[in-house]
């Protein structure tokens, strides 16, 4: 599993023109799932780990600007968006592979689990995208600030 964390001030998801997801300020989430990941990592220590990691990173400015607030302490919002090319292998020809990314239906359920748990602890919104969907993601990026969280490092 990985998350591709964006520190923004607000982010929208369209699909066909239609606005499904919409978060002020807190962290624009892309989510994917690799083909080891089952439905035994959901709930799993890691998956834990990787969800109390997303509330508590201190990311967020403090009273003398500097890092030490995390989005629990500011009460932010989450966007949470489905995303297999984060597992794009790009290492032969021009063309990315993704035969490392989970595929849909399992991958389907581990995007909504996670959903729902980070909902049981986030501090204030979490919206999502559209499984599967094409989507429109507009956001700005605040910092910017970029963090990549693996599984696998855990």
């Amino acid at each position: 599993m990985k998350l591709v964390i964006q520190r923004v001030s607000e982010a929208t998801v369209a699909v066909e023109g239609e606005t499904v997801g919409q978060i002020g300020t807190g962290f624009m989430v892309l989510v994917g799932f690799g083909q080891e990941d089952t439905m035994e990592l959901a709930g799993s220590p890691v998956w834990k780990k990787l969800i109390d990691k997303l509330m508590n990173l201190r990311v967020f400015p403090d009273e003398q600007d500097k890092l030490n607030r995390s989005l629990t302490d500011i009460g932010g919002d989450i966007m949470l968006v489905s995303q297999f090319t984060l597992y794009a292998d790009c290492r032969k020809g021009r063309r990315p592979s993704f035969t490392g990314a989970c595929p849909p239906e399992p991958a389907e359920a581990l995007f909504d689990r996670f959903v729902e748990d980070t909902r049981s602890v986030a501090p204030a919104n979490v919206a999502t995208g559209s499984f599967g969907a094409m989507m429109d993601i507009s956001f700005t990026n605040w910092g910017p600030i970029t963090i990549i969280l693996d599984s696998n490092d855990f």
